[in-house]
């Protein structure tokens, strides 16, 4: 049996046990769970692994297409495996510019920035999202991937500081959200609050950081949860602030995240991809002094080649499953049901460069059937990013 087949004809999930289990041993850092996974376990989780950390993948209790509802129309809780790093000291901005393609200096106090690290090659090891706390402390909500170890060993010669300040993020997303934070915060709705603003709040009675952001491309925020707090009283507020509109906890977001074009890290793109093939070329600087993988992506190919992908009739299967004219065209990365555009959707990475959106390809399916699929632009709809900003408030229709 291949390895090919072993991906296509198994899954592997991790369940929560009862109380009575065996409690974990000497490898139970290897899958921690969120403070707030209490608050899943009605529901039928199933995890997986993420960042060492457990993270819902499917929930038997909330379907996909309903969980894609909630999201479009009011509003859900996601508690994610998103790593926070912390980098402070008076070299933290130095180090940051070096490991990261964009300027960091031009993200102020109080604000977010998405930020890249590649290799010396050019290749992509991960993204996320780095939040400036103050002129010289900032955490970095990583994907999945390793990036402490990488940033300690580049620090040499520096005052700075990468530590692990063991915080989780959850996030409340969808048109209500706003609304719920209105009404689980314990003073006023913050003055200023903008699409990737950072600000303190506090939430039963816990001071915390929330950010306007999310893995949705749909209004919303994510809260940083830490060590100091009262992580447990955050998490029945907001699930009391959200009761009025249907809030309830779902799994990782599948067809919106790959509607808005927002990538997975060791899917979507993994070393051997440029920010340039991700259609990431615009998160690159290279006009800011060196930083690691400049020289290769100065010389590199800045032709994209990952795109959206429509399927009518069918989800794709990942992998290698795209043929043009049968001639091998490249790879299925994520692929999903889209309940809104009624159609499979799917990010894929063409082989050839030449090819963008409007190219014609046959794909394999998940049910073994063979199809025709069309190419497009990513993201797939809203594409000013309208409605994560609060400029678009539309609910779509269910269908």
């Amino acid at each position: 049996m291949t390895m090919t087949i072993l991906e296509r004809d198994l899954s592997f999930a991790v369940l929560p046990m009862g109380d009575g289990a065996d409690r974990p041993g000497e490898f139970g850092n290897t899958m921690r769970a969120h403070p707030l996974a209490r608050q899943e376990l009605p529901l039928d989780p199933r995890y997986t692994l993420y960042n060492r950390r457990l993270t819902a993948m499917s929930m038997g209790a909330v379907p996909a297409d309903e969980a894609y509802w909630r999201l479009r129309r009011h509003a859900i809780l996601r508690h994610t495996a998103e790593l926070p790093i912390e980098i402070s000291g008076p070299d933290a901005v130095r180090l940051l510019n070096l490991v990261f393609t964009r300027d960091v200096g031009k993200t102020p106090v109080g604000r977010c920035s998405y930020q890249i690290a590649c290799y010396d090659d050019g290749g992509m090891m991960l993204d996320g999202i780095l939040v400036r706390l103050a002129e010289d402390r900032f955490w970095y909500g990583q994907a999945d991937g390793d990036l402490t170890d990488w940033m300690r060993a580049h620090a040499r010669g520096m005052e700075v500081r990468v530590s692990d300040p063991d915080i989780w993020i959850s996030q409340v997303q969808g048109p209500e959200s706003l609304r719920i934070l209105a009404d689980a915060i314990d003073g006023p709705y913050p003055d200023r609050f903008r699409y990737f603003d950072a600000t303190r709040v506090t939430i039963a009675g816990q001071e915390v950081v929330v950010t306007r952001s999310g893995f949705t491309n749909e209004l919303g925020w994510e809260v940083y949860l830490g060590p100091d707090i009262d992580v447990a009283a955050v998490g029945t507020r907001l699930l009391e602030a959200g009761a009025p509109y249907g809030l309830t906890p779902v799994a990782i977001g599948g067809a919106r995240r790959i509607e808005a074009g927002l990538l997975n890290a060791g899917s979507d793109f993994d070393a051997s991809v440029t920010p340039f093939a991700a259609g990431l070329g615009g998160m690159v600087d290279l006009a800011k002094p060196d930083f690691i993988g400049k020289s290769a992506l100065a010389a590199a190919d800045r032709r994209q080649r990952t795109w959206g992908l429509r399927v009518p009739g069918g989800v794709a299967r990942i992998g290698d499953a795209l043929w043009r004219g049968g001639v091998p065209a490249g790879r299925v990365c994520s692929a999903a049901w889209s309940p809104f555009q009624t159609c499979g959707v799917a990010i894929v990475r063409l082989d050839d460069p030449a090819l963008g959106p409007g190219t014609a390809l046959e794909v394999a399916c998940r049910d073994g059937e063979v199809r025709p699929a069309e190419t497009c632009p990513l993201p797939m709809y809203d594409r000013e990013r309208k409605i994560p900003r609060g400029l678009a408030v539309e609910r779509p229709e269910r269908r």
